[in-house]
Formats: structure tokens, C-alpha cells, sequence
């Protein structure tokens, strides 16, 4: 029921008044046939439903992570345990990766208790980068112009600015935290559903 610029909504002789202007109004009450059909391009960094990763940090930063929601309680995870996933992801192991030398050392920032068993919260899980050499991006031409083969003019067509420094979120480091994520998922998989991913 509308009343002036508020909605009074009833529910078993209870009543609540929102605030919505008119055009807030107009969307939520008037079904659109385009909208039940329609893809944005978002800016998110965030994946999954039940089981939902949001990745964060900079190349050139001052680290790299995701956030986990959705880990079930009572699950025995180690550092040592996402470490290794890390440790099969890490640069300078051949001669087609970068040369950075990180050593990608994990911190689980949260989530787990001091026996390490998961909470049923989310995990924070960090990377922090000691390898950064920005230099190496400004002082020539890579200021100026889009590297080829990398996703440069994908993410300031995305965050509408440049990351010229390592290519900010368009980095390999990105990777880090779905790598870590996926980690505690092959663990979960293994223990309610028997799947064993190598």
C-alpha cells in the first residue's frame, strides 16, 4: 500500500514503512519482460554461491587473497595444505613464466581455530608480494600503451582506469586466491563426496 513517497508493507499485523522515491517504485512494482533476460558486464570479484570466493589485491600491492564463504565447520585444513597447490602455481619455474621471485607464502587470516579446523566463517587467506619491480612498467613505453597479449585494455575497459604497474587485478597473481580456494574445495570434495582431484 502506497503512501506518499513510503510503502507500507503488512505481514501478519505487523507494518513496516520504507522509504523509495517514485522511480524506486516504478522498478520494483512494474515487471520488465527485457530484465528477466538481460547481461551487464559487472565489476565484481566475487564467484560462487554456496560456495563463494572473492579474490583481492594488486600485482604491484601490497598482496594478494580471496575471501572464502561457505566452507562448512569442522573441516581439518592446514597452511601447509594450500600451501602446496600454491608452491605447483608459483612463478620462476620455467623459462615461459616470469622471472618474478616470489616464494607465495599463504597466511590464513581467519576462519580456522588454533587446531586448525574450519569455524563454518569465512576464511581469509593472504599473499603478500616481496617481488614487485614497478619500475620495470614506467619508465617506457608500457605507460603509454596496452601490452600485447595481456589483459591490459580488458580491465580499463571493465574498472574504466589503468593499473599500469603489473597489470593491477589483470595479473597472473590473481590466480593466487582461487588457487588457495580451490584448495580447501578438493579437501571438502574428498572428505563428503569421495572425489579425489590430483
Amino acid at each position: 500500500k502506497r503512501q506518499g513517497s513510503s510503502i507500507l508493507l503488512s505481514n501478519n499485523n505487523k507494518q513496516t514503512t520504507m522509504k523509495l522515491s517514485f522511480v524506486g517504485f516504478l522498478a520494483i512494482s512494474i515487471p520488465s519482460a527485457a530484465s528477466a533476460f538481460s547481461l551487464t558486464m559487472g565489476t565484481g570479484n566475487s564467484f560462487g554461491r554456496v560456495f563463494r570466493i572473492s579474490t583481492w589485491g594488486e600485482s604491484h600491492g601490497g598482496g594478494v587473497g580471496v575471501t572464502l564463504d561457505g566452507c562448512p565447520p569442522r573441516i581439518p585444513i592446514t597452511r601447509e595444505e594450500i600451501q602446496i597447490d600454491l608452491d605447483r602455481r608459483r612463478p620462476g619455474q620455467s623459462r615461459i613464466t616470469t622471472p618474478r621471485n616470489e616464494a607465495d607464502s599463504v597466511e590464513i587470516l581467519s576462519g580456522l581455530n588454533p587446531e586448525n579446523i574450519s569455524l563454518g566463517t569465512p576464511m581469509g587467506m593472504l599473499v603478500r608480494n616481496k617481488d614487485q619491480r614497478s619500475t620495470d612498467y614506467l619508465d617506457n613505453d608500457m605507460n603509454v600503451a596496452y601490452r600485447p597479449s595481456h589483459a591490459d585494455a580488458t580491465y580499463d575497459a571493465k574498472y574504466g582506469v589503468r593499473a599500469i604497474a603489473g597489470g593491477g587485478r589483470s595479473s597472473a597473481r590473481e590466480t593466487i586466491g582461487r588457487v588457495a580456494a580451490g584448495a580447501v574445495a578438493r579437501k571438502i570434495l574428498k572428505m563428503y563426496n569421495g572425489i579425489e582431484v590430483l
